[in-house]
């Protein structure tokens, strides 16, 4: 039976990333850096509309499963693909990156693969339109009990409370992850997930949760407030670790009390922003994994989240191993 310092939960979706300008959106009707969620037609439109395409496989947790695997942690990752031409895509591009794809292909599946179009335009902003397709169905009979059963931290993703049974497959794969003598912890997703579920939002970061990771507005949404400090302050009071990312205020994070305020890293100008998050998330996952200190976890996050936005894709493309050396980090 294999124990993974990661496993992951969360929509297996085919990100396509193609540039284009405010031109190109407002005829086409893409609102401006934001992620929207679409039908099938509208995914088949948008997809043939892109004038380069840069295919690789994604969602936010997959995102960030595969940024800790660089890392040289071992990794799962759990998520539902049609046996189409993209998730059988997405399942070999998933194990070819080292990474065990939990779920065969799903052969029987009513609906196809998911896919989210990202048109990225000059000022690094990124417009996702988002099919979510076949991952949506995730529930309890897709999360085998020996993986989560066997997580040294389990990760879990917001956008996947929009359906009861998996909001259902979450809470047992936290406790699953928790029994085992592992963590569990989620990321918030996006703000209008939380005003859909809030009280599911704050009952699984209560009741099963040892970490929680949202940005500003996310974080403000689970108590319907502007007061950021506040909200901080009331989310940490639920969980054990709470971690808010302030783009280029840097990130806040409280572990039982004690808080740590981080700088962002020096600016640059961001060539695609896709994946800064989730890349935060692999950072400062693989120092909570490893043993680190509170402010080291966040350092490291804030590192792998700085190299991202610095090339097109949601995913590193440098050795971050060696940029935390060079760090001082380890």
């Amino acid at each position: 039976m294999k124990t993974y310092d990661l496993v992951g939960i969360g929509n297996a979706v085919v990100d396509v990333i193609s540039h284009s300008d405010d031109a190109f959106l407002d005829n086409m009707g893409i609102e401006k850096g934001i992620m929207q969620l679409i039908e099938q037609d509208r995914a088949e439109q948008l997809y043939g509309a892109m004038i380069d395409r840069l295919q690789t496989p994604g969602g936010a947790v997959a995102n960030t499963v595969a940024g800790a695997g660089a890392l040289g942690l071992e990794t799962a990752f759990i998520g539902r693909v049609r046996d189409d031409g993209l998730g059988k895509f997405y399942a070999s591009a998933m194990t070819d990156n080292g990474i065990d794809f939990v779920n065969p292909p799903v052969a029987d599946a009513d609906r196809p693969t998911s896919r989210s179009m990202i048109f990225v335009t000059p000022d690094g902003e990124r417009s996702m339109n988002t099919y979510l397709g076949v991952s949506t169905g995730l529930s309890s009979a897709d999360v085998p009990g020996d993986v989560a059963g066997n997580a040294k931290i389990m990760f879990l993703e917001g956008y996947l409370f929009d359906e009861d049974a998996g909001k259902t497959a979450f809470r047992e794969a936290a406790r699953a992850a928790k029994a085992g003598g592992g963590m569990a912890g989620i990321t918030i997703s996006d703000p209008f997930c939380v005003e859909r579920h809030r009280a599911d939002f704050l009952a699984i970061i209560e009741n099963d949760l040892d970490f929680v990771i949202g940005n500003e507005a996310e974080i403000k949404s689970l108590f319907q407030t502007d007061d950021l400090e506040d909200a901080m302050a009331k989310t940490a009071a639920l969980c054990p670790i709470m971690v808010c990312t302030r783009g280029g205020d840097g990130v806040t994070l409280i572990r039982e009390g004690t808080r740590v305020d981080l700088a962002a890293p020096a600016r640059i100008t961001p060539v695609d922003a896709t994946g800064a998050g989730d890349q935060f998330a692999a950072g400062f996952i693989y120092g909570l994994a490893t043993g680190r200190d509170l402010e080291t976890c966040g350092r490291m996050g804030n590192l792998c989240g700085a190299e991202v936005i610095s090339h097109i894709g949601p995913r590193p493309a440098m050795d971050m191993l060696e940029e935390f050396r060079k760090a001082g980090l380890i």
